[in-house]
């Protein structure tokens, strides 16, 4: 399809027909739930509920972390959202994540359930539970939620902006497409630039902020996202290449990329997660 031409806003726009693209038959520009559907609960206190897109990606990534470091009140059961069936419209969802999007996580450890949701509120929240991948010190600790909401900010044109445009849309737009590949490449200069001097995004030690970033930006640099790594030449942010590797070489961060995916190899897929010997169960027979 191609561009449209000429188009001239209405006075007031109305929700009259589908915008088209990948993600049409769920977006609307009303919240709230569209349908009944209680969630399931699972036999342990945290229960996550989402898909392996970045942003659910940075919470498995999260929990797994802190169970590699023995904290086994991070046993979670992780069910998954199937956000182009519109699972997240389900009232039970809606009750735990008001704008209906992935990740949302319940702490039912306490009399009185938990109700957490945006990725980069669960990171922080699960840090502070556990006391973990957040520095005690205020500099260390000051310059980690830096990067953190940096990501929550930045991740949108990246996502939104440039994946949609590039990868869902209906048409090829050249000025929407320029426009966010300017931003993203941007963006990967901040972190180049950041990571020349720095193992980690926040210094010298892994932190939340590695954790939120690294499914999205580290993602794009080892070709996961859009199918876009060579449009955007990935390979000249040396440093953020560096980065990528070094955090891809941690096995929880390898186990949290597996849980409630729904694409790649089989073998790379754990659609829910209910303890650990499920990693260990041979994928391709539980889809089947």
């Amino acid at each position: 399809m191609s561009e449209p031409k000429d188009y001239t806003p209405p006075a007031i726009w109305t929700w009259a027909k589908p915008s088209g693209g990948a993600f049409a038959s769920i977006n609307r520009p009303i919240a709230g739930p569209t349908h009944e559907k209680e969630l399931p609960v699972g036999q342990h206190p945290l229960q996550l509920y989402s898909l392996g897109t970045p942003n659910g990606v940075k919470v498995t990534i999260m929990l797994e972390e802190l169970l590699m470091l023995g904290h086994k009140g991070a046993e979670y059961d992780a069910w998954l959202i199937n956000i182009r069936e519109g699972d997240q419209f389900g009232s039970g969802f809606v009750d735990i994540n008001p704008n209906s999007k992935i990740p949302a996580l319940l702490d039912r450890s306490q009399a009185e359930p938990i109700r957490v949701f945006e990725s980069g509120s669960i990171l922080l929240y699960l840090a502070e539970k556990f006391n973990a991948f957040l520095p005690s010190d205020s500099a260390t600790k000051t310059e980690t939620l830096n990067w953190l909401f940096w990501q929550m900010g930045s991740a949108p044109y990246l996502g939104g902006g440039f994946g949609h445009f590039y990868a869902y849309a209906p048409f090829k737009s050249e000025y929407a497409i320029d426009r966010f590949t300017m931003e993203v490449k941007r963006e990967l200069d901040v972190l180049d630039r950041r990571l020349a001097d720095h193992p980690y995004i926040a210094g010298g030690t892994y932190t939340i902020a590695d954790i939120a970033i690294f499914p999205w930006y580290g993602g794009l640099v080892k070709g996961w996202l859009y199918n876009a790594a060579e449009f955007l030449s990935v390979a000249d942010y040396k440093n953020v290449q560096r980065w990528a590797e070094l955090v891809w070489s941690r096995p929880a961060v390898k186990r949290g990329r597996m849980v409630n995916r729904m694409t790649g190899e089989p073998s790379e897929q754990l659609r829910e997660r209910h303890d650990a010997h499920d990693f260990e169960t041979n994928t391709q027979d539980k889809l089947a």
